[in-house]
């Protein structure tokens, strides 16, 4: 009787964890919570969000470097307007590029550089930083399986 009773604890649970965050990775700024797909490797990094042609509301890429130091970000083949944001060590907002336009001229494309060194990007659609009225020193929170690198 036990064992059935633990059984059927355990089933109605089941349910419930898979309801936090489906198994996705995800972020949390400033209190929205952001389904997210992890880039931390060089060829994820170098693909990161080139030729999708949307990018579902609620949901980004982070990205995850080796090292923190001033990074830079184009917008080579990418279709969809984005806000770049880039996190330090301490995952703490060192500045945002906000609106950035799609591009087209492949290896002519602009770079929106980071104001300071960071170890994380986080890009979302468009519009998302002025939604979230982000400000530098805000910090960003990972959700369980996101690689963490070179933290103080």
């Amino acid at each position: 009787m036990r064992l059935a009773s633990l059984a059927l604890f355990l089933a109605a649970l089941l349910p419930l964890a898979g309801c936090a965050t489906d198994g996705q990775a995800w972020v949390e700024l400033n209190g929205q919570r952001f389904k997210v797909e992890v880039a931390d490797d060089d060829a994820e990094r170098n693909r990161g969000l080139m030729f999708r042609e949307s990018l579902a509301e609620g949901t980004g890429m982070l990205f995850v470097h080796d090292a923190e130091r001033p990074l830079a970000y184009w917008m080579k083949n990418t279709k969809i307007p984005l806000d770049i944001f880039y996190f330090d060590a301490s995952r703490r907002l060192v500045s945002v590029s906000r609106g950035v336009p799609p591009c087209s001229l492949g290896d002519r494309c602009p770079p929106y550089p980071s104001a300071g060194p960071a170890l994380y990007v986080l890009e979302l659609n468009a519009g998302q930083a002025n939604v979230l009225g982000t400000r530098t020193g805000d910090t960003i929170t990972f959700g369980p399986g996101i690689p963490a690198r070179g933290e103080p």
